[in-house]
């Protein structure tokens, strides 16, 4: 048994000394034995609910993870907190929910912990802002932390091929444009989506379970079985076990996430081609520790890194496919070979990147991932653009993509609702680039993606046909070129809120640029002119979200992060 004194963690103030004794009258009410007090408390949060399928298989595991905890000498205090599944919140305001949800899932498991004063916590999550949100709130508090994802839904069968639900929005667009029928439509949803789990492509969920392991907070090989794998249980015991030797060790978050590791979230998303809302969700992990590491910081990073991973939607396989070949330590382990990962960083093994990659072998048996030597593309599946259009930066997925330039006439819409209609109707050409603004954090309020109106358009034959720019941001689900992360965003008068039908704009993805053919002394016109788009919330969460929410450049947080912290949770 290991031996923990109480004195030195933070729940000896609901636990320890004669005075806690009503305290650990309510202990005992749940069915603890004094001996179970004694002992650390280990939070245990997941995002669990009957939303969506990525979240319904994660009280099972994270019963196994409380196993691990109680097994190896500790007490495991489970709770969920809320998400917002962004498959169900798509294409209609729901979606402006979403990355708030975010910022309340960090907020939420951390007033938890204060509030009960737990030693050490294990968050399993599923969906896409569930994951970044629970990697904020573990760096946030700083107490010895271990992220599991819950893993990523079967593949569904569709006359012979594997489809995702990403098939269906797209197959929607058909519909729409009048090339399939509606039972076709119908034949196809009834099975594109066939078990627990998040999406099953290289979408964010997928994306961020991978930063989970490059970043160092998740075990190796934990984020790529797959969500109804009975297997996943014991990588959730094994979270719980491993918590109890970093309570030990007294290794924390902020010993692991470091700027490099932070680079090493980012080469894994650039590399595997991944969600752009990486970019968006690095930076706010990065905020919690303290580090500046902003989206033109991941973008640099990007730059670099070669495209390995021929993943969905930019190229043929999903999340079932790369954990069979080998799962994210195999490319982490082609990565570092070729240079382009930090071996030092520390991970929640307690040994560095390097040491648990040691019996890593290439898998050349398979066909998902490359060698970092012979990539799909030199550079990586996502690229960060900046021009008199976006001087604060913007983010495009190239993964796929066979042009990387793009030059047409700006067509423009105040709202996704607009932009989608034009879209259905197909009120648009060739060459036309679609922009959709006031959409960003603070103007959205919510940052909502555009998936409906992109998969539309792809649906339609025209993904690359023509370009799409946003303040707001796309699911990771997205392909064609779709520029997004606009900033600074239309409801601050960036750029994007002074363009005007039929205004030229160029995108280069290759040099990373994006501008329109305005004179500086233009904008400068129309800016006097410009007036502010109200808000449709006078009140609630979301109004009050758009009253602290920063740029998207640099996170979407609401709060300073830990430069401005005076005392850390963990140190209370």
């Amino acid at each position: 048994m290991k031996k923990f004194n109480k004195k030195k963690l933070p729940s000896r103030h609901t636990s320890y000394g004669a005075e806690k004794s009503p305290h650990r009258s309510f202990y005992y009410a749940m069915g603890e034995t004094q001996e179970d007090v004694a002992k650390p408390f280990v939070g245990v949060v997941s995002t669990w609910n009957e939303a969506a399928p990525c979240n319904i298989a994660l009280m099972r595991q994270t019963q196994s993870v409380k196993k691990g905890v109680k097994d190896n000498d500790g007490t495991p205090r489970e709770f969920c907190t809320i998400t917002v599944t962004d498959g169900i919140a798509m294409g209609h305001e729901g979606m402006k929910s979403s990355l708030v949800s975010r910022e309340v899932i960090a907020d939420s498991t951390e007033l938890t912990v204060r509030g009960h004063c737990y030693d050490a916590l294990v968050g399993v999550a599923g969906c896409d802002k569930s994951l970044p949100g629970l990697m904020m709130a573990m760096c946030r508090l700083n107490v010895p932390s271990i992220f599991i994802y819950g893993g990523s839904i079967l593949p569904g069968k569709f006359r012979g091929k594997d489809v995702t639900v990403v098939d269906v929005y797209e197959t929607l667009g058909k519909y729409q444009a009048g090339k399939i029928t509606e039972n076709e439509l119908t034949e196809l949803e009834l099975v594109a989506c066939p078990s627990a789990g998040s999406c099953g492509g290289q979408f964010t969920a997928n994306t961020m379970a991978c930063v989970s392991e490059a970043i160092g907070l998740a075990l190796p090989y934990s984020s790529g079985t797959p969500a109804p794998y009975l297997e996943r249980d014991k990588y959730a015991y094994q979270s719980g076990k491993e918590v109890m030797n970093l309570l030990e060790k007294n290794i924390k978050p902020r010993d692991i996430v470091t700027k490099k590791s932070l680079e090493n979230a980012a080469v894994i998303v650039a590399a595997t081609g991944g969600s752009t809302n990486a970019a968006l969700h690095l930076p706010a992990i990065a905020s919690e520790c303290g580090i500046k590491f902003d989206l033109m910081d991941v973008a640099k990073i990007f730059k670099k890194t070669p495209y390995l991973a021929d993943l969905k939607p930019g190229g043929k396989y999903v999340a079932k496919d790369m954990f069979e070949a080998g799962g994210v330590p195999l490319i982490l382990k082609t990565l570092y070979d070729g240079g382009y990962i930090h071996g030092e960083c520390m991970t929640v093994t307690g040994k560095t990147i390097k040491e648990n990659l040691k019996n890593v072998k290439f898998n050349d048996n398979q066909k998902v991932i490359r060698r970092y030597n012979e990539p799909l593309s030199k550079d990586g599946g996502v690229v960060g653009l900046k021009g008199n259009l976006a001087p604060d930066g913007a983010i495009v997925k190239i993964a796929g993509l066979k042009n990387l330039k793009f030059t047409g006439k700006a067509k423009c819409f105040d709202s996704e609702e607009d932009a989608y209609k034009a879209v259905q109707k197909q009120e648009y050409k060739e060459g036309d680039i679609i922009i959709i603004r006031y959409e960003g954090p603070r103007g959205g309020p919510g940052m909502r993606e555009m998936l409906s109106t992109t998969a539309a358009i792809y649906g339609q034959g025209m993904g690359e046909a023509v370009a799409l720019i946003t303040d707001g941001r796309f699911s990771g689900a997205t392909r064609g070129f779709c520029v997004g992360h606009v900033g600074p965003e239309a409801s601050v008068g960036g750029p994007i809120a002074l363009l005007k039908n039929g205004d030229i704009i160029d995108i280069d993805a290759k040099k990373g640029t994006i501008n329109v053919r305005l004179t500086s002394k233009e904008l400068a016109t129309r800016k006097k002119k410009w007036k502010p788009k109200k808000i449709n919330f006078g009140n609630g969460t979301i109004w009050k979200y758009a009253q602290t929410v920063g740029p998207a450049s640099k996170g979407a947080t609401t709060h300073p992060g830990a430069k401005n912290e005076v005392k850390c949770y963990a140190d209370i």
